[in-house]
């Protein structure tokens, strides 16, 4: 009864990689074969000793690969949106009065809110310091 336990065990934690495949459970479905084998040869340590065996074995596989696997996995970080607007030169449509609650620019021909510690005028050219939601923190450029 416990082999047939684990065979199902096995069965399952191997759909649930293959549906995932993201090395979810391969550590799980080993765990539970080992299991399974120790019931058939060893009947005697009854259900606690396999369900022993099974947690030490996915422990065991999981200390050894997980590291491994997460540093092969390391995916490089794609910026977002507002991470590449940073830096970027915008032109001001409207003046920007943070006082007021003023302020539009244009940046890669979208109209944007923009907000500033000082009042920078129309047709002004500035630089997007940050994005926070739907509106750029801008700084006026410095004309030498």
């Amino acid at each position: 009864m416990e082999i047939l336990f684990w065979a199902v065990a096995v069965v399952i934690f191997i759909a649930v990689e293959t549906a995932t495949v993201q090395l979810v459970s391969v550590w799980l479905a080993v765990g539970a074969f080992i299991a399974m084998l120790s019931a058939f040869f060893f009947g005697e340590l009854g259900f606690a000793g396999q369900l022993a065996i099974f947690i030490v074995t996915s422990a065991v596989l999981v200390g050894i690969t997980f590291p491994y696997v997460r540093k092969r996995r390391k995916k490089e970080h794609i910026p977002t949106n507002s991470e590449l607007d940073k830096g970027k030169k915008a032109v001001v449509i409207e003046e920007i009065n943070s006082a007021n609650g003023t302020g539009r620019v244009t940046l890669n021909g979208v109209d944007w809110k923009a907000v500033s510690d000082s009042i920078i005028s129309a047709d002004s050219i500035v630089t997007v310091v940050s994005v926070e939601g739907a509106k750029l923190i801008v700084k006026q450029e410095v004309n030498l």
